[in-house]
């Protein structure tokens, strides 16, 4: 997938493409079907003209009606298409993430209907994400996310929620809620993840001992001594975790000052929604139109 720089989608481009909803349910129509293909009754390769009154088309042949938002989250919805179009507007673009009050108060809709929009989009991004093994060099690190209300801080605190980072340098972020930090559970999320001869870095964590013997080149940094990289004489490598923990770093700041609290129960949605925005975040625009294809 091309991701080379994109221009900058501004709200006035984005009021510009998509000023009303027939605009927007046109671009559905092109995404999916395109106004000219074969049409399913007639078999005819058709062109197909916009019906009043109802989200549809019609073959110029025999006249049967195509439904582009038959099958996706737009289906039955009654708030307008462009609202929906800008709330994922609005995850492309920011930086720390939409919550649902924010979304509410930016379409003019219950906070009910806001939520459950945030999460049918980050249902459509988390099937976006590309599930190729990582390689190369990978930094895997693991952190405990949420139990803020729980009026404790640290790995200590209730309702905390265990989620592992896998970051290939010059590459893509992956992360995934785990329930443990036990050797077994690290492995697996590696060996299913991380091509197998790809160097590691880790932190000391001794879970993480199981590397070697699976076949990575395996270095690890003692963060407990204030040591924050380590050059590897064997491979020329110098070994951190810094990609991933300021993944994670940001992750943590946008739940806190965004979001609030995010339950372990949509923790992966979330996960997915920000690793979606940093693997893209040269697209801009075409990450927008990535999303609105996946409906």
């Amino acid at each position: 997938m091309n991701k080379s720089k994109a221009p900058l989608f501004s709200v006035r481009d984005f009021f510009a493409r998509f000023p009303d909803d027939e605009a927007c349910l046109q671009h559905i129509m092109d995404v999916r079907f395109g106004m000219k293909h074969p049409c399913r009754k007639c078999l005819n390769v058709s062109t197909f003209h916009r019906l009043s009154g109802v989200r549809a088309f019609a073959c110029s042949y025999c006249g049967d009606h195509v439904h582009p938002t038959a099958g996706t989250v737009f289906e039955d919805t009654r708030t307008p298409l462009q609202s929906w179009f800008y709330a994922i507007y609005l995850f492309v673009t920011t930086r720390h993430g939409v919550s649902g009050k924010e979304l509410q108060r930016q379409l003019g809709v219950t906070y009910k209907t806001a939520w459950r929009m945030g999460m049918k989009i980050r249902e459509l991004i988390g099937s976006l994400q590309d599930f190729d093994m990582l390689q190369g060099h990978v930094e895997l690190d693991e952190a405990y996310v949420g139990g803020y209300r729980a009026g404790k801080r640290g790995r200590g605190a209730a309702g905390k929620t265990i989620v592992m980072g896998m970051k290939e340098r010059g590459g893509d972020m992956r992360a995934v809620v785990i329930p443990n930090v036990k050797k077994s559970t690290l492995r697996d999320v590696t060996l299913r993840n991380v091509e197998a001869g790809s160097v590691v870095s880790t932190d000391e964590l001794m879970s993480y001992g199981l590397l070697e013997g699976d076949g990575y080149v395996h270095g690890s940094v003692p963060h407990g001594e204030k040591i924050w990289s380590a050059y590897d004489y064997r491979t020329g490598e110098t070994h951190s975790t810094n990609h991933v923990e300021s993944f994670w770093k940001l992750f943590k700041v946008s739940v806190r000052s965004t979001h609030i609290h995010v339950s372990a129960k949509y923790m992966d949605r979330y996960l997915a929604e920000f690793t979606f925005r940093s693997n893209h975040r040269v697209m801009q625009n075409a990450m927008f139109d990535l999303i609105v294809a996946r409906v």
